[in-house]
């Protein structure tokens, strides 16, 4: 019989007073029964702390909150690593919700059952901000392939958990990237580290739309010159040219979208 395994889920969080209960609610959902919540607050002022209190009671010591400064989203979602007790970790963020109980369990289910295995990842969508209802994009990680890396694809990171010693063997995120850290340690992780990952070919997270990568033209620059600096430093060759080519991907994801919900 396969052993049981604790799944951590992180969520860094600032000032998400309007949509932070969503998360905790679908966190409590999930059927699956070994879960621990890890909230890293940066210290909110719109009253972030009083909704996840109000929870507090129905977690119970599976709730762990830290809030301090910290020196950004990757130094905060790297304080919720270290404070996971475990064997799994994965991220959820602050505007997003696990739509489906079964989420976690089907995670789970794929570690528990083939140990050979070192990650996985599957689907998301993304919903309009203010209707949850609509749904303005699909992301599949099917066809990622690790080829892709060097045009800017990877994996739905919201949906990539790994076993916490990973993070204590190969590194956390780094701390001085500002919007495409969760890329730069897929990279390492997958590419270059060469776990071995698997698909689950499932939707597995709603997310709001409007990121801080797609908030404003400034931000598309920056996170593409981050994406260049991972592939740099891990030794990946691509280009700018290669980089941009994945925008007519995201055109594909658009329509396909609005074929399956019209």
């Amino acid at each position: 019989m396969a052993v049981a395994l604790k799944v951590s889920l992180v969520t860094a969080v600032l000032n998400r007073a309007g949509t932070i209960a969503d998360t905790l609610q679908s966190i409590l959902d999930q059927t699956y029964p070994d879960i621990e919540c890890i909230i890293v607050d940066g210290e909110s002022t719109d009253g972030t702390l009083d909704v996840i209190e109000r929870f507090r009671p129905r977690f119970g010591e599976r709730l762990k909150v830290i809030s301090e400064p910290d020196a950004g989203l990757y130094d905060a979602m790297n304080k919720g690593i270290r404070a996971a007790s475990g064997d799994i970790v994965g991220f959820i963020n602050s505007d997003d919700y696990y739509h489906d109980p079964t989420s976690i369990a089907r995670i789970a289910f794929e570690f528990q059952n083939d140990r050979t295995i070192d990650a996985v990842y599957g689907d998301v969508h993304f919903v309009a901000a203010n209707d949850p209802k609509r749904i303005t994009r699909y992301y599949s990680s099917r066809a990622f392939r690790l080829s892709r890396f060097r045009y800017g694809f990877m994996p739905a990171h919201p949906t990539f958990f790994t076993y916490r010693a990973n993070y204590e063997r190969f590194g956390y995120f780094k701390a001085d990237y500002r919007i495409s850290g969760d890329f730069e340690l897929l990279l390492r992780f997958l590419m270059v580290n060469k776990l071995k990952a698997r698909y689950i070919n499932a939707d597995l997270l709603t997310m709001r739309a409007g990121g801080i990568s797609t908030a404003s033209l400034r931000n598309t620059l920056l996170l593409n010159r981050e994406v260049m600096r991972a592939c740099r430093e891990n030794h990946i060759h691509t280009t700018y040219f290669h980089l941009y080519l994945r925008y007519f991907n995201k055109i594909f994801q658009f329509k396909w979208s609005a074929l399956l919900h019209s």
